[in-house]
């Protein structure tokens, strides 16, 4: 019986064998008419492969396999340097600007800590400026330090730096993260190649226009200075120390005054080569920036500024800003002021009154004290007179009586 009911159940029709059934009949029948059509289907996919191929551009790649370099596409002999430790977010924009407005033969190097030159080193754009050859992009090694402006300065004083890492150099701009050349100067960088130092002027006739931030030097007149005297340790800055040398070197041409300054620091002239602002701006020259129109002549002349110094938008300049570096109070400020000198002095008041009343309280209870002294003393004084007094009568009376036993009469 159990055989029995086995094979019925295998040739029981189900939903499962009649759609396997079905789809296997399908399958053999597209199987059957696909030849006819294959021709068809063929010559379809070949004129829409061939339109495709009629509308695609025609490129011709040139491979170089001749193994050149780059950097060949350059000048060797001139460097523009920039030197900075800390990520700063606009390292990047500055260096692409500076590549854009220095002439086309310059090349650039960026010596940072790993992690600016990282920061530097992941945009795009650096990126391609790695590949044509016009940046490099340096990690110094050991023990070359660049954490600190000392450190900086004694890398720079150092005949080793420029054999190590600039062989070959003979003009160096040297730019700070402060520092800006202007798109809108009217001057190449290359009209200064004949100066053996050149920067920004800190009077007027200063006879060394050489401020280091934003400068030009010649490395065949640094390595003239380096090769007869070394800089102490923690004394005056680089181009301070160079400036004092050069200016004396004979034979070396240096940039005196502002008539001949490249660049502006605490002296302003029109139409330079660029702009060095201390410490992003937060240390800018009176003598520079006070007057409002300046600053509009100076922002119009090289917008670039805005790139490197910390901005704030119009609405967030404070109240009374007079626009010349200065807080004139408004006539609320000077309401709110004298209400508060008027308060000042009303407390002053109070707590003058609160310190009398105190003085005299505590004179009062001073005098109250010395009154109760006085009286406890007078007090204890007549008590001891009359201990005194009743001690002699005392005495007295017994004398009496001593004397009138000695003197009485006969029995």
């Amino acid at each position: 019986m159990m055989v029995k009911a086995s094979a019925l159940h295998v040739f029981a029709i189900t939903r499962m064998k009649v759609f396997v059934v079905v789809s296997l009949s399908i399958t053999w029948w597209f199987a059957s008419i696909l030849p006819h059509y294959r021709p068809t289907i063929q010559a379809n996919l070949s004129a829409r492969l061939d339109e495709a191929l009629q509308k695609l551009p025609s490129i011709k790649v040139d491979w170089d396999t001749g193994g050149s370099n780059p950097r060949d596409a350059y000048n060797a002999s001139k460097v523009a340097l920039l030197i900075e430790h800390r990520p700063l977010p606009h390292l990047v924009p500055q260096i692409l600007h500076m590549i854009s407005v220095v002439p086309a033969d310059w090349r650039f190097l960026f010596i940072g800590s790993n992690k600016s030159v990282l920061s530097v080193g992941r945009a795009y754009a650096t990126k391609h400026q790695q590949v044509i050859g016009k940046l490099d992009l340096m990690v110094l090694p050991e023990p070359w330090e660049i954490d600190q402006k000392e450190k900086v300065f004694r890398l720079l004083t150092d005949q080793r730096f420029y054999d190590e890492f600039l062989p070959g150099v003979e003009w160096l701009l040297r730019y700070e993260s402060d520092s800006i050349m202007c798109a809108n100067s009217d001057t190449s960088l290359n009209d200064w190649l004949h100066w053996s130092w050149v920067g920004a002027p800190r009077t007027p006739d200063d006879r060394f226009s050489g401020n280091g931030g934003l400068s030009l030097r010649r490395v065949s007149t640094i390595r003239r200075i380096l090769g007869f005297q070394k800089r102490y340790n923690d004394t005056e800055a680089e181009d301070e120390w160079f400036g004092k040398r050069v200016y004396i070197l004979p034979g070396a041409k240096v940039a005196s005054g502002s008539d001949e300054a490249f660049a502006v620091e605490d002296v302003y002239i029109d139409n330079a080569m660029g702009y060095h602002v201390r410490n992003g701006g937060k240390e800018l020259a009176d003598t520079v920036w006070q007057e409002q129109e300046r600053r509009h002549k100076i922002f119009d002349y090289c917008p670039e500024l805005s790139m490197i110094m910390d901005m704030k938008l119009e609405q967030e300049r404070c109240p009374g800003d007079n626009r010349q570096g200065a807080i004139i109070p408004t006539a609320q400020d000077e309401d709110a002021r004298r209400q508060r000198i008027a308060e000042a002095a009303r407390l002053a008041g109070e707590t003058e009154a609160i310190r009398k009343a105190q003085e005299a309280e505590a004179w009062r209870k001073a005098e109250e004290s010395e009154a109760r002294r006085k009286a406890e003393e007078a007090e204890a004084k007549r008590k001891a007179e009359e201990a005194e007094a009743e001690k002699a009568a005392v005495h007295y009376f017994a004398l009496s009586v001593s004397q009138a036993v000695a003197t009485g009469p006969c029995v």
